[in-house]
Order: structure tokens, then C-alpha cells, then sequence
């Protein structure tokens, strides 16, 4: 089971109606739940299975401003991902996490994404002191993206995790040409995660059991 990406948002948070926010964490997170709700229980019952969550490096990594409710719809459905693995690592189903990073070229990245409702707050950061800086966020991340950064490596990253054999699967995989520091972050955020499992008894959260004779046993 995979759980894609959400459309991307652009524009000063302010400006984004609390309903607009309420959306994106329905396409985001919401969304999933449906999902879950539907697929996991065959999962369950079948001891053995692979659930594929395609976040974004946003949720660790260096962000600029204009973002911010995409962002935050997208660091809800990583936390919600994390837990997911953990209530669903006895079951004998793996959890892979994949936080593409940005791609400008190929994706339309900017070109269509949403925008505020509010139109007016819009104009009113464009009369004041963050003048332009619309176009200049846009234009900054798109210099930084190599020019053979291709999206389509995001799906080739989600095929070696499905191809790869049950157990040795990787928790977390980066794709990201840009480098925002969302490895290094995400390294020491799920580490931390890792040694409270230990610290705290509940270690065996930590890797998909491997289903034996119709039961489920810790590999």
C-alpha cells in the first residue's frame, strides 16, 4: 500500500483560510486514515505486508518562508507514518518512508500549486516589506535543484524498497538533489525514537515480526 504525496500550497500562511488548512490536512493525513481504515485489515489478516508513505523532506530539512501550511500537513503525515510503523510492526507489516526533497524541473512544482483565498492579506504582503519575495523564494530554490534532478527517481527509490526481500527494508530513504539537511535531521529524529523504544522495554516495535505457521514471531 502506498500513501502519495499531497498537492503542494504557496503563499504567506497568514493569507490561507483556517478551511484551506483544514484541507490540505484531508488530503494529507486524513486521507491516509481512510486508507488504513480500508487496506490494513487484510494486511492484518494475512500476517504480512508493506505500507509505503511518500513524505517530504520539509518536515526536517532547512524550508523557506511561503510554505508553511503544506509543510505542516506534510510533518503530520510523517508523525502519523512513524506511529503507523509501530503499531503495525508485530503484524508483519513493514513500514518504508520515502522524503523526496524539492524538483522544480519536470513537476511544475510552483506552477501549479494552490494558492491563498484570501487575495487581499496577499496583496497586503506584497505592498509591504515582503514585496516580491513570492518570485524570489521560487527563483532561489529553483537555482539550487541540479539541472538533472528527476522526479522520476522518487519512483525508482519506492520500486528498490518494494523489491527489496521482507526485513531488510530501510525505514526512511532520501531523495533529494537539492540537500535541504533533512538526512541529517531525520537521522538524529529517528534515532532519538529508536533508543525511547529501548529505553522504555518496547524494542520488538522496531522490526516487522516474520509470520510463522499463520502467527506472527519477531524476526
Amino acid at each position: 500500500m502506498i500513501h502519495n504525496a499531497g498537492h503542494m500550497v504557496y503563499g504567506p500562511a497568514e493569507a490561507f483560510t483556517p478551511e484551506q488548512l483544514a484541507e490540505l490536512y484531508d488530503v494529507n493525513v486524513l486521507s491516509t486514515q481512510r486508507v488504513n481504515r480500508a487496506a490494513l485489515p487484510q494486511l492484518r489478516k494475512q500476517n504480512h505486508g508493506l505500507v509505503v508513505w511518500v513524505s517530504s523532506s520539509s518536515a526536517a530539512g532547512g524550508t523557506p518562508p511561503y510554505l508553511a501550511p503544506y509543510f505542516a500537513a506534510k510533518a503530520g503525515m510523517d508523525a502519523i507514518a512513524v506511529q503507523y510503523a509501530r503499531e503495525l510492526a508485530l503484524w508483519g507489516i513493514e513500514t518504508s518512508i520515502i522524503a523526496p526533497g524539492a524538483f522544480t524541473g519536470g513537476t511544475n512544482h510552483f506552477a501549479h500549486s494552490g494558492t491563498p483565498a484570501d487575495k487581499e492579506r496577499v496583496a497586503e504582503y506584497e505592498a509591504g516589506p515582503y514585496k516580491g519575495y513570492g518570485k524570489k523564494i521560487q527563483e532561489a530554490f529553483a537555482a539550487i535543484v541540479p539541472p538533472d534532478a528527476d522526479a522520476g527517481s522518487v519512483a525508482d527509490a519506492i520500486v528498490k524498497v518494494v523489491d527489496a526481500p521482507f526485513g531488510k527494508r530501510p525505514f526512511r530513504v532520501h531523495v533529494d538533489p537539492t540537500q535541504d539537511g533533512a538526512d541529517v535531521a531525520f537521522a538524529v529524529i529517528d534515532r532519538v525514537r529508536t533508543e525511547m523504544l529501548h529505553r522504555v522495554g518496547l524494542s520488538e516495535l522496531l522490526t516487522p515480526a516474520r509470520a510463522e505457521s499463520g502467527t506472527a514471531s519477531n524476526a
